[in-house]
């Protein structure tokens, strides 16, 4: 077990826009010695196991991801990588014709590789819908219950101290949940992006292939195709503000548009780091 991993236990956790999830009570680990879960308590809802992957030490707090969003990761990453290498076939077979049947190997290989990659974007997809549906019903339970407390103020049930105080902790908890909401719609405008409609639209229309990636080893009408535009589009998030900054430790992926690995931290890091 590295040192990092043995510096779960006994630290908080805090998903990655700030909420307290409990605390880092141990682990279990494989016969090599190797992490599999952390086990968190979670006060009335018990301990809770989480796998390893989506922890991340972060100074005086241990950081949880969510998985919607490592499997969004994986797929921007994969599909990403799948089409470069489809346009780098289509690259090669217009350059030289005569190398059209030694593309032909592996043409069904990245035909294949698409359609399990399109089957796992329709579940994330609704994966993600259905984490927008649950935080919009957490707003509508906030908004009910702040107006409560202020129904409550003005028939003098509850001092302006009480009433402040509730106004003051439920702002804090809308914020964190707009900042999940606001990198769930940013994924979700990433993922469309990587879409093959996407690639076709940002070809020259003089120099369009008839099929695109699906079947991207038929007739191409000229020798020259230009190489799309990629854009970077990094995860954005408003800051969180407290204590002492900590000092930085693991540092999770940023994914950009194009599925490549970005280079700086995501911002949400950043966001945690001033926790």
């Amino acid at each position: 077990m590295s040192k990092e991993e043995i510096e779960f236990i006994g630290k908080q956790v805090k998903d990655m826009y700030g909420t307290f999830i409990g605390k880092v009570v141990g682990t279990i680990t494989d016969i090599d010695g190797s992490v599999q879960t952390v086990g968190v308590d979670c006060g009335s809802e018990g301990l809770r196991q989480i796998p390893f992957e989506q922890l991340v030490v972060q100074g005086a707090f241990v950081i949880f991801i969510p998985r919607w969003r490592l499997e969004a990761q994986r797929l921007l990453r994969e599909k990403g990588l799948t089409l470069r290498r489809i346009r780098a076939l289509i690259d090669i077979v217009s350059e030289n014709d005569d190398m059209k049947e030694d593309a032909e190997l592996i043409h069904e290989k990245y035909k294949m590789k698409l359609v399990t990659l399109e089957e796992t974007e329709k579940q994330i997809k609704e994966k993600l819908d259905h984490r927008l549906a649950e935080l919009d019903s957490q707003l509508k339970s906030i908004r009910m219950l702040v107006f409560d407390a202020k129904l409550q103020y003005k028939s003098n049930e509850i001092s302006d101290a009480k009433y402040e105080s509730v106004k003051t902790q439920t702002v804090e908890i809308v914020e964190h949940i707009e900042h999940e909401k606001a990198e769930i719609v940013n994924i979700q405008h990433r993922i469309s992006d990587l879409s093959v409609e996407n690639v076709e639209r940002t070809e020259n229309p003089k120099e369009q292939l008839h099929s695109a990636a699906v079947s991207y080893l038929g007739k191409v009408e000229n020798n020259q195709i230009t190489e799309p535009t990629k854009t970077v589009a990094p995860i954005q998030g408003p800051a969180v503000s407290n204590a002492t900054p900590p000092t930085p430790s693991q540092k999770p992926v940023a994914i950009g548009a194009d599925g490549a690995e970005e280079s700086q931290d995501s911002d949400w890091l950043k966001r945690m780091s001033s926790q």
